[in-house]
């Protein structure tokens, strides 16, 4: 069905502006909602929603895996920086490119039966892959676990989006996203411990496949598959073409600038992802005191790390975001400039400060990664509320593809090769006895301040999304609500006419 011009404002944002020009009663009318809204939530809508975050727990502790354990890899297959870059850009670009595959099924076709499948390639490749002797086969493996991946992330917002609406979908999606940064900070754990206890690296990396064959057992049981939009109202809405979704989807403009954000975050992230632990266990090398931090235990702390910054980050932001769009309809995006923005000074200054003193760069680096997964959940979410429902897998595909294209598939290859092709150029600085040690340190540090650069787009284009959030809501609460509308319209006739 082609989407209509609407007027500029829906009626829900009238209903809005009312209450915000009463008393604050509305305030509380709204949090006595909320709590009805949570009540109402069945036990089988519970178990859909803390499955998918379960999967996506383990999705994102496979990830990180390999940072966890990146020195031993290197060692094993006499690989340099640039060529371990590309680890984690190879299972970026199969993810990307077969996303826009996964989102056109996911519009279309049981989503239950497309992620089971996607996430037994995950599993099957990701263990297959811990045994290559070779960096050639080890990378091809990496890649395929991507395709696996693919599936997964596309598709189980929009199921969460299927089953919830307004701020309840906002709580369950904050729970969602709350599993990346916890997954990622298990990622680094799990894999480093692993690979001290046992010797071997590739042990590290056997974890999440058992994992991932129980997450199959689970979602075929006992995950609900909803009907597109069942709880907005939006099942007279019929899906369209392929070619017209996309378009469509280029003419919204809160969805490409947030996009935009959101590959900014993936850039910055990507990079610390795979080169922050090895940074910081160069940076403490150097350091002249000594000092109780043994480099050993970096990937320890580093996921330790990310998994706080995201045990409050990721719900602060959802919570800032429910409390403040009552009042401020563009809130959701002005938040995530804001903690972007933040983030800026916090993650510079962690780099400054990586040879010099761990204990001040550690926590540098979490108020930074801390403000930047403000925007994780708020992203995901305004991505569901300015597309239509049987739009949405193909949306959560085109942001995958579009953010990692440019955002995490490229940044750790070129933080990587940056930090090789600055070596003639950079000299040790200070009176240190490994040079060569400081050489690569330096190289590292001056190639990891791009991510600031990034962190700065992005907060430009969040910025930009406050001026539009607005009125392309109102489009889809005005396409949602053509049928009903409709049929209100038609009694009310036949009322007059009686």
């Amino acid at each position: 069905m082609e989407e209509t011009s609407p007027p500029h404002v829906s009626r829900q944002y009238l209903v809005v502006n009312e209450e915000n020009s009463g008393s604050s009663n509305s305030v509380v009318k709204k949090s006595q909602t909320d709590k009805q809204e949570i009540k109402s939530v069945s036990m089988s809508e519970w178990v859909t929603v803390w499955i998918l975050c379960f999967v996506n727990l383990i999705n994102y502790m496979d990830r990180t895996t390999i940072a966890g354990v990146l020195p031993e890899i290197q060692e094993q297959f006499q690989i340099k920086n640039g060529s371990s870059g590309l680890l984690q850009t190879a299972f970026i670009v199969s993810y990307m490119i077969f996303a826009p595959l996964f989102g056109y099924l996911g519009d279309r076709y049981n989503r239950k039966i497309i992620m089971s499948v996607g996430v037994f390639i995950w599993c099957l490749t990701t263990l297959l892959g811990s045994y290559m002797e070779t960096f050639g086969t080890f990378i091809l493996f990496r890649m395929c676990v991507g395709i696996g991946e693919a599936s997964y992330s596309t598709i189980a917002p929009t199921i969460i989006s299927d089953l919830f609406v307004k701020d309840t979908r906002s709580k369950m999606l904050a729970l969602f996203y709350f599993a990346i940064p916890v997954g990622s900070g298990l990622g680094y754990i799990t894999s480093g411990k692993i690979a001290q206890a046992t010797g071997k690296w590739y042990w590290g990396l056997r974890i999440t496949p058992g994992l991932g064959i129980l997450a199959i057992l689970l979602i075929l049981l006992f995950v609900r598959d909803p009907a597109r939009g069942e709880k907005e109202g939006g099942s007279h809405i019929s899906s369209t073409s392929w070619s017209i979704d996309i378009k469509e989807l280029l003419k919204n403009p809160s969805f490409m600038l947030s996009t935009g954000g959101f590959t900014c975050v993936a850039f910055v992230t990507g990079a610390l992802t795979l080169w922050a632990p090895k940074f910081l266990q160069l940076g403490i090398k150097l350091q002249k005191s000594e000092t109780d931090l043994a480099t050993d235990d970096v990937s320890f702390i580093f996921g330790v790390i990310a998994m706080l910054a995201g045990l409050l980050g990721v719900p602060l932001g959802s919570v800032l975001a429910q409390k403040l769009r009552v009042r401020y309809h563009q809130a959701d995006p002005l938040i995530c400039a804001v903690g972007i923005l933040i983030s800026v000074p916090l993650i510079f200054f962690a780099l400054i400060t990586a040879n010099t003193n761990a204990t001040l760069c550690y926590i540098l680096i979490f108020f930074g990664q801390l403000a930047l997964n403000l925007t994780w959940s708020i992203v995901a979410d305004i991505l569901l509320y300015v597309v239509i429902p049987t739009r949405r897998s193909t949306a959560e595909a085109f942001q995958i593809l579009v953010a990692h294209a440019l955002g995490d598939a490229g940044s750790p290859y070129i933080i990587g090769l940056m930090s090789e092709g600055l070596k003639p150029a950079l000299t040790p600085l200070g009176p240190f006895d490994d040079f060569a040690a400081l050489t690569e340190f330096r190289c590292l540090q001056y190639s990891l301040f791009l991510t600031i650069f990034f962190e700065v787009l992005g907060g430009f284009f969040f910025l930009l999304t406050a001026i539009f959030i607005e009125k392309d809501k109102a489009v889809v609460d005005l396409t949602m609500a053509d049928k009903n509308e409709a049929e209100s319209m038609l009694g009310d006739n036949e009322d007059n006419e009686r």
